[in-house]
């Protein structure tokens, strides 16, 4: 099976507002950038990539999520994470049912996760 058709799986496993908060939030991560890679790792997770790992995505009892990898690092001007605030490294966004998020502050979100990978490639 394919990353996508493994995403698309997951997605359909949560036939609530869960799988289409994901869907959502995977067409967002999607629409940023065309060379976005989708891939499948850590025992069932989709993963977002350009150069590097920019996030994680999952479903979860009550909510979704979007793990930045190096969100720590990241300026978060419109103030989207709220969830592993306290490490040095991961950053994360929780959705709970009811949550919007403007497609333009979670797109500016990923652009800088691309810039920092890409910079850190330069070096």
């Amino acid at each position: 099976m394919t990353p996508g058709e493994e995403i698309d799986n997951l997605i359909a496993s949560a036939p609530d507002w869960r799988g289409d908060m994901l869907a959502h939030l995977r067409a967002t991560i999607l629409a940023t950038d065309p060379a976005i890679v989708e891939t499948w790792k850590w025992m069932g997770s989709p993963v977002w990539e350009l150069g590097g790992i920019i996030c994680v995505g999952n479903i979860h009892k009550n909510k979704a999520k979007l793990t930045f990898m190096d969100g720590a690092a990241l300026a978060d001007p419109d103030h989207l994470f709220n969830a592993e605030l306290a490490g040095n490294k991961r950053r994360a966004i929780d959705f709970f049912e009811g949550d919007s998020t403007p497609p333009e502050a979670l797109q500016a979100l990923i652009r800088s996760a691309i810039e920092l990978i890409q910079a850190r490639q330069k070096k």
